[in-house]
């Protein structure tokens, strides 16, 4: 695993630079490889518990989609980088508590854990209260994992239906994290089958270890932290 860089050393800035680079031509291999244009896919850049000065190299480097999992985390860090990088995007990746909705349409450009009817509630008021709603991600939990967030597989399908009726437009997708015992081709197969259903054209999936097999089945979107920050810091409580 790679080690977690001390950021107040240019070396270790320079090694965010070459691993995005890496990661830049692995995408753009596996995206040859499964007959895709390198522009089919984006990478979310996950910066959770990673200081603000990893997320600037990242940015100096050219990055400008990231992805966090709390609230509270990418509020104290986007808000400010926003002011010297305005074309930044940032995505909520983790599960969403319903009293971090409103703070959650505030700040993200994507909410990629909608998951229950309760969550849809509180982000339409969110919404209301915020003046704008991000654009939206269906997370559905595709090995029916009772510690996991997500819609289970047998719900998904209505619950797209009935998010598309009350969000429109603002249903981008679908997202899913596979079980770690498990292949996670079929995972990858069975949410790309479920968006092609819905006519729904992006597909969150893939990390560090499995990216290259979730592009090989349509993934617009891949999500890695380690592969370019270094393994994680201890977070804060």
């Amino acid at each position: 695993m790679a080690s977690s860089p001390d950021m107040s050393d240019p070396v270790a800035q320079n090694l965010i630079i070459e691993r995005l680079a890496t990661i830049r031509r692995r995408i753009a291999q596996a995206c040859l490889k499964a007959g895709r244009a390198e522009t089919d896919v984006s990478l979310v850049a996950v910066s959770k518990f990673h200081p603000i000065e990893s997320v600037e190299a990242a940015l100096k480097a050219g990055q400008r989609l990231f992805g966090e999992n709390r609230v509270q985390e990418a509020a104290s860090k986007f808000p400010q980088l926003r002011q010297s990088f305005p074309d930044l995007r940032l995505h909520i990746i983790g599960s969403l508590q319903t009293n971090k909705a409103f703070e959650a349409c505030e700040i993200a450009d994507m909410i990629e854990s909608l998951d229950r009817p309760s969550l849809s509630d509180a982000l339409e008021k969110g919404a209301q209260k915020a003046g704008r709603l991000p654009e939206l991600l269906i997370q559905v939990n595709t090995g029916d994992e009772p510690q996991k967030s997500g819609v289970a597989c047998e719900k998904a399908d209505a619950f797209i239906e009935t998010s598309l009726e009350r969000f429109g437009s603002k249903i981008r997708g679908l997202m899913c994290i596979p079980p770690e015992d498990q292949n996670p081709a079929a995972h990858f197969r069975l949410l790309r089958q479920m968006s092609e259903r819905h006519g729904l054209p992006v597909l969150s999936m893939g990390m560090s270890a499995d990216f290259e097999t979730a592009i090989a089945e349509n993934a617009t979107l891949v999500r890695l932290g380690t592969a370019i920050f270094g393994s994680r810091p201890a977070p804060h409580p």
